[in-house]
């Protein structure tokens, strides 16, 4: 196996006068190439809004934002083939383990594959509950239901893309990672176009431009992970694959980033459906501002994610004291960049959102409400990046509590109080809420975290 990078010597081995960040430089070069890949995905879906945005009928555009609520839930409930992988693996390449690398790849797409066809099965009865539940008008949720029934085919190839990811971002390979979200995002771009404006496929035609990307994407990642095929290995490991330890390590992981997850998720989409009951106009806007922490997000999650990777390795590798200058720079690079990125929406709205929608009554919702952006992209960049932190140390248990704490205690009283003031104001508090109390509940575990293995409860037992 390659190795991903060269990282330095040990603090004791190195230099004292530059051992502190002696991984620097490797640090910003995982970083860039991360925040590139991840820009295709955001910058994707803000094409996809524009295209939408831009239709005679805002009605799309709202039915899109429905059905994402639902495909939130399916994918990102399965988030840990992605975020677990990334920890376990950085720290088997830290411990130098070929084979363990080699088994969290089998095992996590093994999961992938079968949940992806398990939900095409089920895709019905899904699709029937999701819009049961959420709230909008009738002509919303028939776009929805249209948005859903083309997106709803790359299932299996999207929950595998998540492990081609984690695995790559775990071996410090983001040039993988940027090669398949190029090809994706490019099929993506070129198929709404295609679907949406020649077609006049309207959302159905964004979901089925959203799947072929995401089919993309797993044949990508199947040729690149292809060319290092070491079959006499894997024939090797194979007996492995069902080992018991290994097995009821990764179930406390994953299970802890399910409940995350889930949480998480949840919160977004009580969002969006408290912002449908006010109004179609709400919920576009709200939709709109949402795009930017998601531009926001993939952006600081560059940091974030080369941040797991490091973090993975100095842990696997018996470097724990390297954690805090770690966390010392990923924290000031990721809070910058998200300020920076709120800083730009919140003075120059009108050009900016107007790329989005030619909507004036949308627009007009927009300026009163985007000066939200700064609190919760400001605390919100530092959750993204102790995020990242905690799955390479595999501390799903740490993640599960914020998680939890931050939907029913930082975003549950203001979202319910805001539902029956009608106020949109209060929706955007709750949301800063939830921030807040994500960003606060993880630095209250840094400390613990820069000690030794035992103090920390590692969800993965082995380590």
């Amino acid at each position: 196996m390659a190795k991903p990078h060269s990282f330095p010597p040990p603090a004791s081995q190195a230099d004292p006068a530059n051992a502190r960040f002696d991984f620097l430089g490797h640090f910003f070069q995982l970083s860039a190439i991360n925040i590139v890949s991840n820009l295709m995905v955001p910058l994707a879906g803000l094409i996809d809004t524009a295209f939408l945005g831009h239709l005679d009928d805002i009605r799309h555009l709202g039915g899109v934002a429905l059905g994402a609520v639902i495909f939130n839930y399916l994918y990102w409930t399965f988030g840990f083939l992605r975020m677990g992988t990334t920890g376990t693996t950085a720290q088997a390449v830290g411990r130098q383990d070929e084979a363990e690398v080699w088994l969290v790849l089998l095992r996590n797409g093994a999961i992938a594959l079968t949940v992806g066809l398990l939900i095409l099965l089920f895709q019905h009865p899904i699709r029937e509950v999701g819009f049961w539940v959420l709230q909008a008008t009738p002509a919303v949720k028939e776009s929805g239901r249209a948005y859903y029934n083309g997106q709803i085919w790359g299932a299996p190839a999207a929950l595998l893309d998540f492990v081609w990811m984690g695995w790559f971002l775990g071996r410090g390979r983001g040039r993988a990672v940027l090669l398949m979200s190029g090809v994706s995002n490019a099929v993506n771009v070129g198929c709404n176009y295609w679907f949406i404006v020649r077609l006049g496929l309207e959302s159905q035609g964004a979901g089925m431009a959203t799947a072929l990307s995401q089919v993309a994407m797993a044949l990508v990642g199947l040729a690149l992970m292809s060319r290092e095929w070491n079959g006499a290995l894997i024939r090797a490991i194979a007996p492995q694959l069902l080992n018991r330890e290994a097995l009821v390590a990764a179930f406390w992981l994953n299970s802890n980033i399910v409940i995350r997850t889930f949480a998480l998720i949840s919160t977004f989409a009580v969002f969006i459906n408290l912002s449908s009951s006010m109004g179609t106009v709400i919920l576009a806007a709200n939709t709109l501002l949402l795009q930017v922490v998601s531009f926001s997000a993939y952006f600081v999650d560059g940091i974030a994610f080369a941040t797991e990777n490091f973090a993975g390795v100095f842990w696997g590798s018996g470097r724990p004291q390297k954690l805090v200058a770690l966390t010392q720079l990923a924290g000031a690079v990721c809070l910058t960049l998200g300020l920076l990125t709120a800083s730009l929406f919140v003075l120059f709205p009108q050009p900016l959102f107007g790329l989005l929608t030619r909507h004036d009554e949308v627009l007009q919702q927009v300026s009163i409400y985007v000066g939200w952006l700064l609190p919760v992209l400001g605390f919100g960049s530092i959750a993204y990046m102790l995020d990242g932190y905690f799955l390479g140390l595999t501390a799903g248990h740490i993640l599960r509590r914020s998680a939890l704490i931050s939907t029913f205690v930082g975003f549950g009283p203001l979202g319910a109080i805001a539902t029956v003031l009608h106020n949109p104001h209060l929706l955007w508090l709750g949301l800063t809420g939830f921030m807040v109390a994500r960003a606060a509940t993880l630095v209250a575990q840094l400390p613990q975290s820069f000690q030794p293995p035992s103090p920390l409860d590692l969800d993965t037992r082995s380590l």
